[in-house]
């Protein structure tokens, strides 16, 4: 532990940290990021030749009694929490070995406390940092300055479901789970398809534009926003968009605040754009020696006009992790699983699938099959689902990844993320979305205060996300960057275009408070 900042907040239970943690310390006393365990500057970890961002993010001042009770007045007094004891679940989110205590975290019930609560900070030049359910997987809403967290959760109405305009209106805290439950009373569907759904709120989907296991066919959280009130740091609340899916009216602020990670603004109204619900759905699986042959089967599918509900793969290590844990009778002996779906009539359904299980058999498949039932249908989505739980038994710290590539060179990125990991003396497993390229590295640590493996594991997902620009992809493909992914940025986009999202974030926040330390730093 050699190195480590005093009180520091415990991760707790390892198992539930998901994500990697950038291998930073900002300077500002208190804060605790750590590389490996131990203290490091930000520009340690950042690219070769890159440089610090020259503007200073707003200072940290210390919330005084008044400020306390100034926030009480705006929410009320059982809506705020400074004991310290009460901050420390707010101290993190998702993200392993990245916390840091706020000053307060402020539950807000309306725009117009919202907005209140952005004039106060922005007047005092106190941090802010949005947050819903916390389950982002960059540090997305890390107080790395401590300041201010405003949790959106108690926002949680859905205000209107619209099947004739196919549409819903929600306050940033409603669920995904319970929007799509919501709408499909209507006979609705909600695509996107996180997979911490269950609890990730709508707000935060939008935050980070999250994915999820139906990307392919229905694409992304973007695709879906129609329009969005927010509320900018000076308090002003704009409306982007609205309920048409087609406005070319003016900048598409709406696409811009899709994704900024609340860096730009704070989101407190949503109108989601839904499609309806499919008549029926089908599943099926394939086993291959190895991961250049399922990677054949995802190009002839692909190529055969079919384009799936659910294109998603498993490696060796992952079969292996997700068959001890779950006992669904899957082949160990398999290099990769491939699993695939489709939904629409009935009659399409049973023909596509029947094609890719003949395509699957022509690229090499050892053995396919098909769910008889929908209960025999969640029963191999269970296969994918648990994955990451599976894998968090093998040790007690899991570090979850995304990185994307060009689908024709998926096999290729696996082999590579295989001898990263052998170079580095470390354990990962891959699984992901075949069909959009969106892989998921996972990294198992058998013990979290082995400061030497976690350092070994930073080293090797440096060298992953250089792999994926190499190869044409990205760093992240649904994750988002947050804290975690920002020494990456420059990187992946270029002096030019960092430069360009400070000019953007210094038009929309020129006190610079919301989220600092994260996208336009």
């Amino acid at each position: 532990m050699r190195g480590l900042v005093d009180k520091r907040v415990p991760v707790g239970g390892g198992s539930r940290g998901i994500g990697l943690a950038a291998a930073r310390r900002f300077p500002e006393e208190g804060c605790r990021v750590f590389v490996g365990g131990k203290r490091a500057d930000p520009a340690d970890r950042m690219p070769a030749g890159s440089t610090r961002p020259t503007r200073e993010r707003a200072r940290r001042m210390p919330l005084s009694t008044d400020l306390i009770d100034r926030l009480a007045a705006i929410v009320g007094a059982e809506h705020v929490r400074h004991a310290a004891g009460d901050l420390v679940p707010y101290a993190r989110d998702a993200t392993p070995l990245f916390d840091r205590l706020p000053d307060a975290v402020v539950f807000p019930a309306d725009t117009a406390e919202v907005a209140a609560v952005l004039r106060l900070a922005t007047e005092h030049r106190i941090p802010v940092v949005p947050r819903g359910a916390g389950s982002n997987l960059c540090a997305a809403t890390v107080a790395l300055d401590g300041g201010i967290v405003l949790v959106t959760t108690r926002m949680n109405t859905i205000r209107e479901v619209s099947p004739a305009e196919l549409l819903a209106v929600v306050q940033p805290g409603v669920t995904t789970a319970a929007l799509a439950s919501a709408v499909a009373e209507h006979g609705l569907l909600f695509p996107p398809d996180p997979g911490s759904r269950t609890v990730s709120t709508v707000g935060g989907n939008v935050a980070t534009c999250a994915g999820g296991l139906r990307g392919l066919k229905y694409g992304v959280t973007r695709n879906y926003v129609l329009g969005l009130e927010a509320v900018l740091p000076t308090g002003e609340v704009i409306r982007t968009g609205g309920r048409l899916w087609k406005d070319v009216a003016g900048y598409d602020l709406t696409r811009l605040l899709t994704g900024s990670e609340g860096t730009l603004a704070v989101i407190t109204e949503i109108t989601m754009a839904l499609l309806p619900a499919p008549a029926d759905t089908g599943t099926g699986i394939a086993y291959f020696p190895d991961l250049a042959h399922a990677g054949r089967a995802v190009a002839d599918i692909l190529s055969a006009g079919i384009v799936p509900a659910t294109l998603e793969f498993l490696d060796r290590r992952c079969i292996g992790a997700v068959e001890d844990f779950a006992h669904l009778g899957l082949r160990t002996d398999a290099g990769a699983l491939l699993l695939f779906g489709d939904d629409g009539a009935p009659d399409a359904v049973r023909r596509d699938l029947a094609r890719m299980a003949d395509l699957c058999d022509r690229a090499g498949a050892s053995e396919w099959t098909l769910a008889e039932d929908v209960a025999g249908a969640e029963a191999l989505l269970t296969a994918r689902r648990c994955s990451l739980p599976a894998l968090s038994r093998l040790g007690s710290l899991t570090i979850l990844e995304d990185a994307t590539v060009p689908r024709p060179r998926i096999a290729e990125m696996v082999d590579r993320i295989d001898a990263i990991a052998d170079r580095h003396t470390v354990t990962i497993a891959t699984f992901g979305h075949a069909g959009d390229g969106n892989l998921h590295p996972t990294c198992v640590v058998a013990d979290p205060q082995d400061t030497e493996s976690i350092e070994r594991a930073h080293a090797a997902f440096d060298d992953i996300f250089r792999t994926a620009i190499e190869l044409g992809g990205t760093i992240t493909g649904e994750h988002g960057v947050g804290a975690a992914k920002l020494p990456h940025l420059r990187a992946q986009l270029g002096d030019e275009q960092l430069d360009l999202l400070r000019r953007i974030k210094s038009a929309f926040d020129p006190a610079r408070i919301l989220n600092p330390g994260k996208l336009g730093s």
